[in-house]
C-alpha cells in the first residue's frame, strides 16, 4: 500500500491540528490555574504549603511520642477488677453475703487483693499484694476467683 502525496499531506495537516488542539487546552487550563496570580504569589503558596507540612510532620512526632507515654502510663493503671462476695460463716448463719474480696490489676498483672470477712460484732480487712496474678500470701479461694475475674476483664 502507497501513500500519495495528498493523503500525506492531508495526515500531516490532521496531525498538527491535534497538536494545536491540545497546545491551546494546556494553555487554557494554565491561565485558569493561574489566574489573578503572578509567579511570586505561586511561589508563595508552594513554601508556604512545604512550611505547613513540616509543621505537621513535626506535630505528627511530638503526637506520637505523647501517645506512646500515654500507652505505657496504662499499662500500670488500675483496668481489670473482679470481685466476689460470700458468707464466710455458712454453718452458723451469721453475716450473710456482705464478705466480698476485689481484685484491683493492671495490664502487667500487679496490683492488690483486698478481702472483707463481715459479722454482726466485727468487720475485718485484708490486703494483700499481687504480682503477675500470684501473691507471696495465701490467698483463699474467693480471692483467687476475684483475680480471675480481674485478669479476665483485662483480656476483654
Amino acid at each position: 500500500m502507497t501513500l500519495d502525496t495528498n493523503t500525506l499531506l492531508y495526515i500531516l495537516v490532521a496531525g498538527i491540528i491535534v497538536a494545536i488542539a491540545l497546545g491551546l487546552h494546556t494553555e487554557w487550563r494554565m491561565s485558569r490555574l493561574l489566574r489573578g496570580k503572578n509567579t511570586k504569589s505561586l511561589e508563595d503558596v508552594i513554601i508556604k504549603n512545604s512550611a505547613d507540612i513540616q509543621r505537621f510532620k513535626d506535630f505528627r512526632k511530638e503526637i506520637e511520642i505523647y501517645l506512646a507515654a500515654v500507652e505505657n502510663r496504662l499499662k500500670g493503671s488500675t483496668r481489670g477488677v473482679g470481685t466476689v462476695r460470700f458468707n464466710p460463716f455458712k454453718g452458723i448463719g451469721e453475716g450473710g453475703n456482705q464478705s466480698f474480696a476485689t481484685a484491683f490489676l493492671d495490664e502487667r498483672g500487679n496490683g492488690v487483693v483486698l478481702s472483707t470477712l463481715n459479722s454482726r460484732g466485727s468487720l475485718s480487712i485484708f490486703a494483700k499484694p499481687i504480682e503477675k496474678f500470684a501473691s507471696t500470701y495465701e490467698l483463699t479461694g474467693e480471692e483467687k476467683e476475684a483475680i480471675k475475674q480481674a485478669q479476665e476483664r483485662l483480656n476483654m
